[in-house]
């Protein structure tokens, strides 16, 4: 990933900004995860005691089996895009193409015939064919990716064709 180039010194009043490439030379066979999670949003993390506490999702609540998400307002990506509910869509239409979304386990999948549905910018209706009781402790792993990571990287898309199994 490139950055930008600081226009003017900040000794002379200008604004640090990360300038040159990132190489990840990490071998760890686990590094994506480090890299994941510093890079990406996910609905949920966890507190020091385990509690799921709201990330992106600001709140929750179930009406039959949807779970609607209300997504927190003003989160943007490290490329200034705010993350909607439209990112969380389309990162989960994304991932669910995959045979297998999450490889650390498939206890992490959503249903195969869930749907996301967006009624607003900051709602995601969760549509499950069934309930869906871990769905929470699922948002864990789910990772939202800004357009831009889905344009030009997206796990591989571009070079691979697909985003799973290559890492």
């Amino acid at each position: 990933m490139t950055g930008q180039a600081t226009r003017q010194p900040a000794a002379e009043g200008g604004v640090r900004a990360p300038v040159g490439t990132v190489h990840v030379v990490d071998p760890h066979p686990l590094n994506w995860l480090f890299i994941t999670w510093n890079t990406m949003e996910e609905p949920v993390r966890t507190d020091e005691r385990g509690n799921i506490v709201g990330a992106c999702m600001e709140d929750s609540g179930w009406e039959g089996s949807t779970l609607i998400v209300k997504v927190r307002e003003g989160v943007r990506f490290q490329d200034g895009e705010p993350l909607t509910s439209h990112s969380i869509k389309r990162s989960f239409d994304e991932v669910q193409k995959w045979k297998a979304p999450h490889p650390p386990g498939t206890y992490l999948n959503f249903h195969p015939d869930t749907r996301v549905e967006c009624p607003d910018d900051h709602t995601a209706r969760f549509v499950f064919p069934e309930p869906d009781g871990l769905a929470l402790a699922k948002f864990r792993g789910f990772h939202i990716a800004s357009t831009r990571f889905w344009e030009e990287e997206g796990f591989g898309y571009r070079k691979y064709g697909t985003g799973e199994g290559h890492w």
